[in-house]
């Protein structure tokens, strides 16, 4: 029996299977495609011709040739085509013909996950190995890799150096030193399965590929970068995006395909037991399968439950996911290779281009969330011509019904656009101050030239996370190794989940998201285990957890509030404007419910007291007019019930927009927003900052509705679901829920001929400034005139040390040897002793502000033991506080003016103690008189300029801004 006829068998025997009768709601056949073949430009040189004939490659295809003739000649591109269309040709050749003509050349390729560096090593060096031309050498450099290894490597780098984005981040880049060798030799700059990079992670690796591109430029490398991707809408936008180049794109496959069959089912008795029926009756027939599930859990689950109904098959079955041990994977791997296994059960992980051999049905446990990802994990069948199926067993949520019922969708819609941005401050931030710490950056440095980098550089020189020169031309970083505080794959700062038994840390979880799923009493569940939160602290962002057996999960309460920033564009869509900006996100997590897992009934409701969680990001929006609002309340339509529902069904079928996962999404109905003036909804990133999915679901807003209500409508429930309007994150537990109220409202909105401006606001108008009552007075800031105030400075010397009174602690106690006054509006100084303490008290309190050096620490406290003055009601000025609360620590004052003023001091105070003792009142004075001098100088320089001047850890002189 032939295995097309096996396959035919199969789908044959599906199709008339009493078990699934009713059920099959889509089969469409693909006929086979031939390949298409072309020659490259440039012919190859001989001992490239001889490896391909050695690796039975008799022609390539034509988008290889039209990839391999663009890098050839220096040009970034971007190949997205699907899997098993033979890109890693595409870049290898190129390199190999590179090292044959200039043995010193080398290349950078790096891939997402440490298996595709296996995997890829396992072939580049099968084609070393028919090079005997060429003692081409690669290696991986990762995690794994011993620190003998990695020495060697540093010492004596590879033609070809395999590595991951954690490494270039982590190792290569802020050791650039050692690796200079290795990037003033760089070619080629291979980055592999590039449609990872989206999201948090794409928004950290567009800064550490401007990082890379900044340190190839720094050694006199310019190399060529090639990007491999799965079938995306915007390859050339995202790599643009992601590395600020220019790449050209190479789209559409020549590789030919085999018969194929895509065929979808609705079980009647839930996906997993139609799975476990699917996967026996291919075990009998002997083909090759890969299941595909959307969590380790239940790809564990299926793995078991599979091999106890398998018979004979149940040693032909794995499980494979992430969290194996590296050499497990490697050992699956293998097997299915081989054949030794006829099964995988598998999360993700082995959706990239793994080489796992050739399979011949793939099983797809529900939607896999995107169209790129539905054909990414069919074509790990059927490579070789061979006939091939994919079933795809739908689930109960909103994206598989909506393919149920439109599943001519599933084929003729075009892959989801993948996005980034690049610019999101909070990310952008954190690598500026690596970049800085890898090289100063100058002021013509092109990675700090763009706006918006710009803008980000003077924040973070205003809060002193960068210095700036003295000259203004450099910026230092304050730390040495800033690195290792960075996430790539996170977007804020993080919480570490401590197991409480042994204190050991279980792993981390984003502050955005902690008050959501690591409060008190929350379940949370780590590698199948199931713990609960006893503490969280907040201080040491800890959360406490310990190991426990419950029948229940947890799910929060909470609600939200959003702020319009800024509106980025707007366009009319049906009856309202849509538009897209930034906003301000407030959540208060105010509870949480205990719900039993077997039954979904809530058990108990527990009230909690967490402080609101407050981000910026992007967003989208749109209002529903009044007129429409109107007419639902006319026709006893629950209004709120359906601008919730609204909401959840749009974040929904979000995804068939761009690449993303509902759960990277929020969502806010408000049946009144006082900006908009109207009843209005919005869907944000879930990212700080923002990820650059709701800018490109803006681009087709009419589609994000049209398919919002086609999920509802296409809904056979009566009141509302989890297959169209319910959220399993709802904050509120999915009420108010009104699906009827929801169609209505989309119909009028469909209705409407004239879309109304309420969406677009001004935001003078609008933004709240209200900042709340201060709790005491602020110094005037720098855009205060000098002249419009009349500023004191003052400095005290004492008869005691803080020795002789037991410590600074007691400053009351060490009495006023003299004091000084400078006074701005006669411009005199002003001498005090002991017994003029009333007339020195009488003289401040007729200033509007008063300038010092550690003044509150010290001088008013000396100062306390002489008067009931009520020191906090003063306006005071205290530049050591200001340089402590700018920098974290404190600076003296001769080191300010020595730097600053080029002029130091003229004694101490151990001298002026003694002087005091030697009763030479006059030196005590002139002394303290010169303090007051410098300090008003630093004042008065710091108002003019907005900075001081210092002398960092590393020796630079570097400015300290200031804001009086």
């Amino acid at each position: 029996m032939s295995l097309g006829a096996s396959i035919n068998q199969y789908i044959a025997a599906l199709k008339g299977a009493h078990a699934f009768e009713g059920q099959i709601v889509y089969h469409r056949e693909f006929e086979p495609t031939p390949a298409v073949y072309g020659r490259v430009k440039t012919p190859w040189p001989q001992p490239i011709t001889q490896l391909l004939h050695a690796m039975d490659i008799k022609q390539l295809y034509s988008h290889q040739v039209q990839t391999m003739d663009r890098v050839r000649c220096g040009i970034h591109t971007v190949a997205a085509t699907p899997t098993a269309s033979g890109k890693t040709l595409i870049y290898t050749l190129p390199v190999i013909e590179a090292v044959l003509s200039d043995a010193s050349a080398a290349a950078l390729f790096i891939y997402p996950l440490k298996a595709l560096a296996q995997d890829q090593l396992k072939t580049v060096s099968r084609m070393a190995d028919a090079l005997p031309e060429v003692d081409l050498q690669a290696q991986i450099y990762d995690g794994d890799t011993t620190a003998y290894r990695r020495k060697k490597i540093r010492e004596h780098p590879p033609h070809i150096l395999m590595t991951n984005p954690e490494m270039v981040h982590l190792s290569i880049l802020p050791h650039h030193d050692r690796w200079g060798d290795l990037l003033g030799r760089l070619r080629f700059v291979v980055i592999d399965e590039v449609h990872v990079y989206r999201g948090v992670l794409g928004a950290h690796m567009a800064q550490v590929f401007r990082r890379l591109v900044r340190l190839c430029r720094f050694y006199g490398a310019a190399p060529t970068f090639v990007f491999t991707s799965a079938t995306v809408a915007n390859p050339d936008e995202l790599t643009r995006a992601l590395t600020g180049l220019d790449v050209e794109t190479v789209r559409h496959s020549t590789a030919g395909t085999g018969r194929r069959h895509l065929v979808m089912i609705e079980p009647v008795d839930g996906p997993l037991a139609a799975t476990l029926k699917l996967l026996k009756a291919a075990l009998s027939r002997g083909l090759r399968t890969i299941v595909y599930t959307q969590s380790r859990k239940l790809t564990e689950l299926l793995a078991i439950w599979a091999k106890q109904s398998a018979g004979p098959f149940a040693k032909r079955i794995s499980a494979y996911r992430a969290g194996f041990l590296p050499e497990e994977r490697r050992s699956i791997e293998a097997k299915l290779a081989s054949g030794e296994l006829l099964a995988v059960i598998s999360t993700s992980a082995l959706e990239l281009g793994i080489d796992i051999g050739t399979l011949d049905l793939c099983l797809l446990v529900g939607y896999p969330g995107s169209i790129i990802a539905t054909w990414q994990r069919g074509g790990r069948v059927g490579r070789s011509g061979r006939e091939s199926a994919v079933v795809l067993i739908a689930g109960e949520d909103a994206l598989d019904n909506y393919f149920v019922n439109h599943p001519q969708q599933l084929v003729e819609r075009q892959p989801e656009a993948a996005v980034v941005n690049p610019h999101n401050a909070q990310v952008m931030a954190r690598h500026l101050v690596c970049a800085a710490a890898e090289l100063p950056l100058k002021s013509d440095d092109p990675f700090i030239a763009s706006k918006p980098v710009r803008a980000c550089l003077k924040k973070l020189v205003n809060d002193s996370s960068l210095y700036q020169s003295a000259d203004g031309t450099t910026y230092y970083a304050p730390v040495k190794n800033p690195h290792r505080h960075v996430d790539l794959r996170g977007s804020g700062r993080r919480f570490a989940i401590v197991d409480a038994a042994d204190n050991t840390q279980l792993g981390e979880i984003d502050g955005v998201r902690v008050y959501r799923e690591a409060h008190p009493g929350a379940i949370y569940l780590h590698r199948s285990q199931t713990y609960q939160v006893t503490t969280l602290d907040v201080e040491t962002r800890k959360a406490y957890v310990n190991a426990c057996q419950v029948g229940y999960h947890t799910r929060v309460r909470s609600h939200k509030d959003t702020r319009i920033i800024e509106t980025i564009d707007q366009k009319p869509v049906y009856g309202t404007m849509m538009c897209v900006g930034l906003v301000e996100v407030t959540e208060t997590v105010t509870g949480y419910d205990r719900i039993q897992t077997r039954t979904g009934k809530i058990i108990d409701r527990t009230p909690l007291d967490l402080p609101p969680t407050v981000f910026e990001t992007q967003g989208l929006w749109f209002t529903v007019p009044d007129v429409v609002t109107t007419m639902a309340e006319d026709a006893q339509v629950h209004v709120m019930g359906g601008l919730h529902a609204l909401e959840h069904a749009a974040i929904g079928v979000f995804p068939l927009l761009v690449l993303a996962d509902r759960n990277d999404l929020g969502g806010i109905s408000t049946p009144f927003h006082p900006q908009l003036q109207a009843a209005a909804i919005f869907i944000y990133d879930g990212v700080p900052g923002g990820a650059g999915l709701c800018l490109q679901a803006f681009s087709d807003g009419r589609a994000l509705l049209d398919a919002t209500y086609l999920a509802i409508t296409g809904c056979d429930c009566e009141n509302g679901c989890p297959s169209c309007v319910h959220s399993p994150k709802c904050g509120s537990g999915n009420r108010p829920i009104d699906k009827a109220s929801a169609i209505f409202l989309l119909q009028r909105l469909f209705e409407e001929k004239d879309p109304v401006a309420s969406a677009v606001i001004s935001l003078a108008a609008n933004t709240n400034t209200d900042k709340g009552d201060a709790q005491t007075p602020d110094p005037p800031t720098a855009q205060t005139p000098d002249a419009m105030i009349r500023y004191g400075v003052l400095d005290i010397e004492t008869q005691r040390s803080a020795e002789e009174v037991g410590g600074w602690h007691r400053a009351e106690r060490m009495g006023v040897s003299c004091a000084v006054l400078y006074d701005s509006k006669t411009d005199s100084f002003y001498e005090f002793v002991e017994g003029q303490i009333p007339a020195l008290m009488a003289h401040l309190k007729g200033m509007d502000m008063v300038v010092g050096f550690n003044i509150k620490r010290f001088d008013y406290r000396v100062l306390s033991a002489y008067t009931d003055t009520n020191f906090r009601q003063l306006m005071t000025l205290d530049i050591l506080e200001q340089v402590k609360n700018q920098l974290g620590y404190r600076l003296s004052l001769d080191h300010l003016a020595s730097v600053t003023l080029n002029t130091g001091k003229t004694a101490d105070g151990l001298d002026a103690l003694k002087w005091w003792k030697m009763g030479k009142m006059s030196k005590i004075i002139d002394y303290c008189r010169s303090d007051v001098a410098i300090t008003r100088d630093l004042y008065r320089f710091g108002q003019k300029h907005h900075y001081l001047l210092f002398r960092n850890k590393a020796k630079k002189v570097v400015r300290l801004p200031v804001k009086w």
